[in-house]
């Protein structure tokens, strides 16, 4: 994996993301700061992220399924703690 965000919301994502999903990369990006005064933005530097995710589990489904994966591992945090999530959902190998 390529180095991540820290704090405690980045984190669990990525604990999240890995076990559900075990993937072959995982690319997580912090985007908050991007978004301050904007709806969603809680003041915490945690509301807004981008990942990009290749993972077998992928295969054989289109991009809104993939995308549909993705939110299923990443459960309540999009409840409670994630405004924004950019997803790029990809098989191993692909670009």
């Amino acid at each position: 994996m390529t180095d991540l965000p820290r704090g405690p919301v980045a984190a669990e994502l990525v604990r999240r993301l890995e076990s559900e999903l075990e993937p072959t990369r995982l690319e997580l990006r912090n985007d908050s700061d991007q978004h301050a005064g904007h709806a969603g933005h809680d003041g915490s530097g945690e509301s807004h992220f981008a990942v990009t995710i290749a993972s077998g589990a992928f295969e054989g489904l289109n991009r809104v399924q993939r995308q549909r994966l993705v939110f299923r591992a990443v459960g309540d945090l999009m409840d409670r703690k994630v405004h924004a999530l950019q997803i790029r959902a990809i098989l191993p190998g692909e670009d």
